[in-house]
């Protein structure tokens, strides 16, 4: 597992580098926000352990803009104990908070605890070929999609349609675009044979069909996975 230390105070840096180390982990080092987030756009950061108070570019700002592209835990470090700073780091999506001074087995104790959560819980949503939204899960790999953790069954274009959708999911598709895109054709009068596929996908997907939660309709515009 590769992390990533980013704190200004080299000693503390170096420490932590040293207790991770020990522990098997490959540790790479920033010295600001900045260097954060070029690490983690140059090399596979797998956790991050990040001090909020730093020249350039502080943790707080450095953390949401990783969070624009990564979903990796966040570990935020700082000398302040007081809630609402705790608070402010969570919110700007920090996953676990520890103050300095701090105690090495609590902070190796803590890592190890998020990276099971990552590699367990949160792993899906790492990978580049799976889309999720809510409980519908689409893995591009194994072409298997699970509805709140059960397996539903697609024909190959209504897979197409969904995964279509879901790997945009928000964005509103024109009936004429999903049909070009899906079956690769220019579209001529394509409404009925989008409009069955999707009422299909939806008997398979949604609880109440007549009710989506996931597959939805945007009159006179198209259809839409919804972004949960």
């Amino acid at each position: 597992m590769n992390t990533l230390v980013c704190d200004d105070d080299k000693e503390i840096s170096e420490a932590i580098k040293i207790y991770l180390a020990n522990e098997g982990y490959q540790v790479f080092k920033a010295s600001n926000g900045l260097e954060a987030i070029r690490a983690v756009q140059e090399n596979e950061i797998h956790l991050i352990i990040m001090d909020i108070m730093m020249p350039q570019m502080d943790g707080l700002r450095a953390t949401i803009k990783i969070r624009e592209k990564k979903n990796i835990p966040v570990i935020m470090l700082s000398a302040k104990s007081e809630d609402t700073d705790k608070i402010i780091g969570l919110n700007m999506g920090a996953d676990d908070y520890i103050t300095k001074p701090f105690n090495p087995l609590e902070l190796i104790a803590r890592v190890k605890s998020q990276l099971r959560r990552y590699t367990t819980l949160g792993s899906l949503e790492t990978k580049s070929n799976v889309y999720q939204t809510g409980g519908l899960v689409i893995d591009d790999e194994s072409k298997i999609v699970t509805v709140d953790g059960d397996e539903v069954k697609l024909t190959p274009v209504q897979y197409k349609i969904l995964k279509l959708l879901a790997a945009s999911a928000g964005r509103v598709y024109s009936i004429d675009e999903i049909y070009e895109k899906v079956w690769q054709e220019t579209a001529f009068s394509p409404e009925n044979t989008v409009a069955v596929h999707i009422r299909k996908i939806r008997e398979k997907i949604e609880i109440t069909p007549k009710e989506p939660k996931y597959l939805k309709v945007v009159w006179g515009i198209g259809y839409k996975v919804e972004k949960i």
